[in-house]
């Protein structure tokens, strides 16, 4: 599910593709690094990889062709934020967006 404040950045980054055909995009999916320990890991790649397919989705809906998109998870393994805090968790769940030309 994309956070509604969320959806302003998306929109706008849309908008921008559609202005810039000429340019690819890689999502990365993330997330926090809390979970079962037995499964954490495969789990923790699983949100990754939906919460970059979420914001995907958005970007098709909004007209970007999915050839231009492709998504990688990286799971709990890249923290925007270290700290064992609510604040520091909401950061590590995103979804960060990589340009290119083609």
């Amino acid at each position: 599910v994309i956070r509604p404040a969320d959806v302003t950045i998306l929109d706008a980054n849309a908008a921008w593709l559609r202005a810039n055909p000429g340019h690819l995009v890689l999502i990365e999916g993330h997330c926090d690094n809390r979970g079962a320990a037995n499964r954490k890991n495969e789990r923790n790649m699983d949100l990754g990889e939906r919460r970059g397919q979420a914001a995907m989705n958005h970007l098709i809906a909004q007209g970007v062709h999915p050839s231009r998109i492709t998504i990688l998870s990286y799971g709990e393994e890249r923290p925007q934020c270290t700290e064992e805090s609510e604040r520091c968790w909401t950061q590590n769940r995103r979804s960060r967006f990589l340009v290119k030309p083609r």
